[in-house]
């Protein structure tokens, strides 16, 4: 049996590339939609992915899937959370690692919210968290907040210090990408 193509609606060419070679270790192929949604503001990343993958499906009219992400800080309440593409715009990795000077709780959880939708259907969601700790350096040279984030499961090296696959096996979005292929193979 052929499994359908998914789309992936998003304009982060990184995010598209990560999914794919998580989603092709369980067979299937994804398509890169660039579409970019309009983002709501909202301390709930479900609220968010949910409302994007809304407007995606007016626009794409087919099944498709979006992800939104944060990385919730602890010491900061979880901050910045789903602010955390303005954040990594505006402070870049050096300005947040500046907000960690002289913080001893450099806990932190990365989250990651797949929203999939066919016209029709009711949209669902799958969440994906990867505990860890923020670094005292920058490590590394992988996009957004791969190269201050060490996940605990790992062996100490942040998300840009490891191989691509290993990140591709503990990081959030490949767990939110896992529950999400799981329930399209039991779904069809």
């Amino acid at each position: 049996m052929t499994r359908p193509i998914l789309l992936f609606v998003t304009g982060n060419t990184d995010k598209f590339t990560e999914a794919e070679r998580i989603l092709k270790r369980v067979g299937f192929t994804v398509e890169q939609y660039p579409d970019r949604p309009v983002e709501i503001q909202s301390n709930s990343l479900e609220d968010i992915a949910r409302h994007s993958c809304k407007q995606a499906l007016l626009q794409a009219d087919q099944p498709l899937f979006v992800e939104d992400a944060g990385l919730f800080i602890y010491h900061y309440n979880g901050f910045p959370g789903p602010y955390s593409s303005y954040v990594l715009h505006t402070l870049s990795n050096p300005g947040v690692l500046k907000l960690m000077e002289g913080v001893k709780n450099r806990e932190a959880v990365f989250r990651s919210v797949v929203a999939y939708g066919a016209p029709g259907q009711e949209i669902v969601c799958f969440e994906g968290r990867t505990k860890g700790t923020i670094a005292q350096r920058i490590r590394g040279r992988r996009w957004g907040f791969d190269p201050i984030f060490i996940p605990t499961e790992g062996d100490g090296s942040t998300y840009s210090e490891m191989p691509t696959e290993m990140k591709n096996q503990l990081s959030h979005r490949a767990k939110a990408l896992a529950k999400f292929s799981q329930w399209l193979l039991e779904n069809g």
